[in-house]
């Protein structure tokens, strides 16, 4: 299995790294088959991710999906940042072997929870606006259901 230097750069150097005591928004996500735990920090002032941490317990490919993902969001809108795909964080990557393909889903799942989360706690159904976050994705054997 070969990563990208992309990939290792990320897992060797990871950005954004942390916790965020006075987040706006927080989500975690896992799947608890293979053992990843992403957990995604937002800071948020006029609509904008001003900041963004992270905190992934997992392999090498969760840490640099996370990684790259907190990357393609701070300063973005939050809708901008809803719109960031799976797809979008492997290709910022030069791509993930197909059996770390979870990875990237998972840290496009922790990013929608972590703004539901900020929706929930001004007091807005987040719903409509994230969308539901399937607890499993079958399709790339991913599960968010932390345990």
């Amino acid at each position: 299995m070969a990563y990208s230097e992309k990939v290792m750069d990320h897992f060797a150097n990871p950005r954004n790294v942390g916790e965020m005591l006075e987040a706006d928004g927080i989500g975690e996500v896992g799947n608890p088959k293979c053992g990843d735990i992403m957990k995604m920090y937002i800071k948020v002032k006029d609509n904008v991710i001003t900041d963004v941490k992270f905190k992934t317990f997992g392999c090498g490919a969760a840490i640099a999906t996370s990684s790259m993902a907190t990357e393609l969001i701070k300063g973005k809108t939050i809708d901008e940042a809803l719109k960031l795909t799976n797809k979008a964080v492997m290709e910022a990557l030069d791509g993930l072997p197909p059996v770390k393909i979870h990875c990237s889903v998972l840290a496009e799942q922790a990013i929608k929870s972590a703004i539901a989360d900020y929706y929930t706690k001004k007091g807005i159904n987040p719903t409509p606006i994230v969308g539901e976050i399937p607890c499993c994705d079958h399709e790339h054997g991913s599960c968010n259901c932390v345990e």
